[in-house]
């Protein structure tokens, strides 16, 4: 295992910030992810049409960003996309370079969701309002100019478990039917004392630690048992038959790699089909550093070719 000099460069810069984010305000540590992340994003790809929306949900209006790309005769799929963070920080913003590239090179229709986070807003408001986001999506992907037949869903991180727990939802409640679930480096499994070796090795010193995960979990769901709960840790779930072809990306020095990789082993072993990779020497967060890391491109691409076929023929 060799750490990449790209990679190195970003926990270079990460490590000059003068206050841990987990030792922030959640308002501050929020404000100071974004404006480390825009910047060294990818620049903003031009579209067919950006639109910010207010849609439904159970406890009031959620905020999504619908991409399109340019006009199309035919009805277009549709990608509901989750930003990652922790539950805590991440926005549409930051992932907002994402997006636009997997509106235009797809081409498809992307909904990114806007969803409420902790600790102002805990467990399990976030899986509900991305749930609100994916019926929504469905209920109206006509009038988006997108085909309700061909919808998937993904994320990253904490966006990851949130897509994977809709594949459970959706299911559960007998739809909607999903094409796809582009998972990268999820966090599948909230039971952070487990014994994955990326966990025992990769603790410290690359970015992503445990404690900083407790942190997170701790804003997000404290006093509920992660073991107990699917929509925390859908690897738990004891049945994952009938889920929508998988593609899971997770990065080397990443303590996630193993949750990642096991998430995908047990979706596999129901008889789902799974695509995986492990980008080599990469460290958590790599997806959002496009000016910086290859590998952020590289991942974005396989994530694109993965939707094209899962849209196109099944997969």
């Amino acid at each position: 295992m060799t750490l990449h000099p790209q990679a190195q460069a970003v926990l270079d810069l990460l490590n000059q910030a003068p206050t841990p984010l987990k030792d922030l305000p959640p308002a501050e540590a929020r404000a100071a992810y974004d404006r480390f992340i825009v910047p060294r994003n990818f620049d903003p790809a031009p579209v067919g049409n950006v639109e910010d929306r207010q849609i439904p949900g159970a406890d009031g209006d959620i905020r999504v960003r619908i991409y399109s790309p340019e006009a199309s005769s035919d009805p277009l799929p549709v990608f509901l996309f989750i930003h990652g963070g922790g539950f805590v920080i991440g926005s549409i913003e930051s992932r907002d370079p994402q997006c636009r590239l997997i509106c235009r090179d797809t081409p498809c229709i992307v909904v990114s969701v806007d969803y409420r986070l902790a600790p102002e807003h805990r467990f399990p408001a976030a899986p509900d309002d991305c749930w609100a986001a994916l019926q929504w999506v469905h209920e109206n992907a006509a009038i988006l100019g997108g085909d309700p037949s061909r919808i998937a869903v993904g994320g990253e991180s904490a966006g990851g478990n949130l897509a994977a727990g809709l594949t459970l939802r959706a299911r559960a409640a007998g739809g909607p039917a999903l094409a796809a679930q582009i998972l990268v480096y999820p966090v599948t499994d909230m039971f952070f004392e487990q014994d994955l070796p990326s966990y025992a090795f990769l603790d410290e010193d690359y970015f992503l630690t445990r404690d900083q995960m407790a942190w997170y979990y701790d804003c997000y769901a404290p006093g509920v048992t992660a073991t107990d709960d699917i929509m925390l840790s859908p690897c738990k779930a004891e049945d994952l038959s009938g889920l929508p072809f998988a593609q899971i990306v997770t990065a080397e020095f990443d303590p996630l790699r193993d949750d990642g990789k096991r998430y995908g082993e047990r979706l596999a072993d129901a008889g789902v089909r799974v695509e995986y990779s492990c980008m080599a020497g990469m460290i958590h967060g790599y997806w959002h550093y496009g000016k910086l890391i290859d590998a952020s491109g590289e991942a974005l691409r396989l994530s694109i070719d993965a939707l094209q076929r899962a849209f196109t023929d099944g997969n």
